[in-house]
C-alpha cells in the first residue's frame, strides 16, 4: 500500500495547502487491531502485535507510509484504570501537540481513526473514548471510524477462508453493523460519522477500501490550534 494512490495523496496535499506528512492517529480499545491494520497497510510487520487480549501497544508510535502521510498506532483502552489513565493522557497529548510554523500554531495530528472490533456488540470503551478524550481535543470533522476483524463477526461464520472474503449472509450483516455504528455514535456521543469501512487485517480483506476512507477523509485545511 506504500504506493497506493500515491500520486491522488500527494495532489490533495499540496492543493490544500496541508503540513507533509499529514499525521492519523489510531485509536481504540485493547484488541481492535491497530498494530495488525498497520503492518496491513504497510504489507510488511512494522508493528509488533500483541497475543490474545495482551496489548503489545504501550505508547504512541509513529510510521511513516511515505513523505505524504504518517499513521501513529496509541495503546487501546480497557485494561484497568490505572492504564486506561496514562494511556488517556498520552492520547490527549498527542492531539493537543502543536507545530509552531511562522507564528501560527497547528495541530501536530490531522485525522483519529477510531477501530471498533467487528465480533463486539459493546461499544462501551468507544464511546468513552471519544467522549472524555477524543471530542474534547480535535475537532469532530476530523473523526473517521473502521470496523476491523470482519472476519470473526458473526462468530466467524460465512467467512469464505478459499477467497478470505465474507459470503453474502455476512457482507449484509456487515453492511448493517456500520449503519449501526453510525446511528449509535450519534446517539451516545452526537458524532455523525461517515459510514465505517469494515475489513480484516489478519486478511488483508478491504485494506484498498480502508486507504480509499482515509484519503476521501484528507483535510480541507491546516488544524489551527486556538
Amino acid at each position: 500500500m506504500k504506493s497506493y494512490r500515491f500520486q491522488d495523496i500527494q495532489n490533495r496535499i499540496i492543493e490544500r495547502s496541508l503540513l507533509r506528512p499529514v499525521d492519523v492517529l489510531f485509536v481504540g480499545g485493547t484488541g481492535t487491531g491497530k498494530s495488525s491494520t498497520l503492518n496491513a497497510l504497510f504489507g510488511s510487520e512494522v508493528a509488533k502485535v500483541g497475543g490474545g487480549v495482551d496489548p503489545e501497544t504501550k505508547t504512541i508510535s509513529a510510521y511513516k507510509i511515505h513523505d505524504y502521510l504518517r499513521f501513529h498506532d496509541s495503546a487501546g483502552l480497557g485494561d484497568g484504570k490505572s492504564a486506561d489513565l496514562t494511556h488517556s493522557k498520552n492520547i490527549t497529548a498527542e492531539l493537543l501537540k502543536p507545530v509552531s510554523i511562522d507564528g501560527a500554531q497547528y495541530g501536530f495530528i490531522d485525522i483519529v481513526l477510531v477501530l471498533l472490533d467487528g465480533s463486539l456488540r459493546d461499544l462501551g470503551t468507544t464511546f468513552r473514548l471519544l467522549e472524555s478524550i477524543i471530542l474534547k481535543s480535535i475537532e469532530p470533522n476530523r473523526v473517521i471510524v473502521a470496523i476491523n476483524q470482519a472476519d470473526l463477526a458473526m462468530k466467524g461464520r460465512y467467512w469464505n477462508t478459499v477467497t478470505n472474503k465474507p459470503e453474502k449472509e455476512l457482507s449484509e450483516f456487515l453492511d448493517e453493523k456500520s449503519i449501526s455504528v453510525i446511528n449509535r455514535l450519534k446517539e451516545a456521543t452526537g458524532l455523525k460519522v461517515a459510514k465505517p469501512v469494515c475489513y480484516s487485517a489478519l486478511y488483508g480483506y478491504n485494506i484498498d477500501a480502508l486507504m480509499d476512507h482515509i484519503i476521501s477523509h484528507l483535510p480541507t485545511g491546516r488544524r489551527l490550534l486556538n
